[in-house]
């Protein structure tokens, strides 16, 4: 009686374990998702955890306690029990949300389904490391190659843009110098002029 009293441990319907999750998802037409999988894993670890600390071990190791208060050890049990499974599925979505652990497990159940319609062979060792390295190194290096040309490319197309735009700011500013320079070379010449009429205009007669 004691231990059908247990939170979670011997109801009526047990939810399926791992192992029959996968021969499940071994079937044709059935698949489950690993989100399922992991969350139906940490609840059967949670059932046989709270089975292996059954409540006969525990008053077992309250012996005096149980013969004196038999029915607050049975609440204590309880209690305990409960605090224990909260606090572990606690600290399992704590891990869940910290490491996104829903949206990887999905995205890989996409993975695997959109696989599902490849009909080329996956790639397996050919046994030569060096053959395998080589295949699996030069495509993401060509891969890199390809895109530090576009940004040379690139940059190489702005930085003639800039140059372009220095001459032509070179040139404004000779354009500039040089009509700075006529319009003091008429002064000068405008001032001798000034000058030289001044001079005729104080001749005595």
């Amino acid at each position: 009686m004691a231990e059908a009293n247990g939170v979670n441990v011997g109801s009526g319907c047990e939810e399926k374990g791992p192992e029959e999750l996968s021969q499940e998802s071994a079937r044709p037409g059935t698949t489950i998702s690993r989100v399922k999988l992991f969350d139906t894993m940490v609840d059967t670890f949670i059932q046989k955890l709270v089975a292996a600390g059954s409540y006969q071990r525990f008053t077992d190791c309250y012996k005096c306690f149980y013969q004196l208060q038999p029915e607050m050890t049975q609440r204590i049990y309880d209690k305990f029990v409960t605090q224990l499974q909260t606090s572990i599925q606690e600290e399992i979505s704590e891990i869940k949300a910290e490491g996104n652990l829903e949206a990887v497990l999905n995205a890989l159940d996409v993975i695997v389904e959109g696989s599902k319609d490849c009909e080329q062979p996956a790639w397996r060792p050919s046994g030569i490391p060096e053959k395998d390295l080589r295949s699996t190194v030069v495509p993401y290096f060509l891969q890199q190659r390809d895109a530090l040309q576009r940004r040379v490319q690139k940059q190489e197309a702005e930085n003639r843009q800039l140059a372009d735009a220095v001459l032509a700011g070179r040139r404004q500013v000779e354009a500039l110098q040089l009509q700075g320079q006529a319009r003091r070379q008429a002064w000068q010449a405008l001032h001798r002029e000034q000058k030289e009429l001044v001079a005729v205009l104080r001749e005595p007669e």
